[in-house]
């Protein structure tokens, strides 16, 4: 079966690395969208999850229209949320906001949602996805060496499960990719549904 090429609107290596894994043939094309317009709707990260997803999505038809044309576009946005916090942490500020993030999720369990959004000439599907993780106790001195490792600081909740996170976590309840950045299989079902 012929695949069509989607178009990726997500900087993101990880979940260009998720597509290629899943050979799903895409090009990465993206444009700058600002999230701080979008307001986080009291207690429902999917709804503002989506909203960002097409936030980048709007983003980019509004940069490229005529350069993509019919083409699908695939845009994402990943959130982790603390329910003992009851808000979405995002990519954190410095150093100090990942061990503050990092502290807050320790011995905790927490969300991780990713919004998608696909959009086919007149056709859209927008869906998010969450999956549940829980850290085990972590002391200072490994909050201190895994931020200094630069490793948090461009990930959503300060960590990547993917890298040197992986040994904070204790347990996982869902789709592994997507607390990575991308839940492939329902993208995969969606992509097929939309006949892509």
């Amino acid at each position: 079966m012929h695949k069509t090429e989607i178009i990726l609107a997500s900087a993101s290596p990880r979940r260009h690395e998720i597509l290629t894994l899943a050979h799903i043939p895409h090009r990465v094309l993206t444009a700058p969208a600002d999230e701080g317009t979008v307001p986080f709707p009291a207690g429902d990260p999917g709804e503002y999850v989506i909203a960002l997803a097409r936030l980048k999505n709007d983003a980019l038809f509004a940069a490229y229209r005529e350069e993509i044309g019919d083409t699908p576009v695939l845009s994402a946005d990943t959130v982790v949320w603390s329910p003992a916090m009851k808000k979405p942490l995002g990519k954190p500020r410095d150093a100090d906001d990942a061990r503050r993030m990092l502290s807050a999720l320790s011995g905790q369990t927490h969300e991780v949602w990713t919004g998608v959004v696909i959009r086919a000439g007149e056709h859209e599907s927008a869906f998010a996805v969450s999956t549940e993780v829980r850290f085990r106790d972590l002391t200072a001195e490994e909050i201190d060496e895994y931020v200094n490792s630069g490793d948090p600081l461009d990930k959503a909740g300060a960590y990547g499960y993917q890298s040197g996170a992986c040994v904070f976590v204790e347990e996982i309840r869902g789709d592994y990719y997507n607390v990575v950045g991308l839940p492939v299989c329902r993208v995969a079902e969606e992509l097929m549904r939309l006949g892509i």
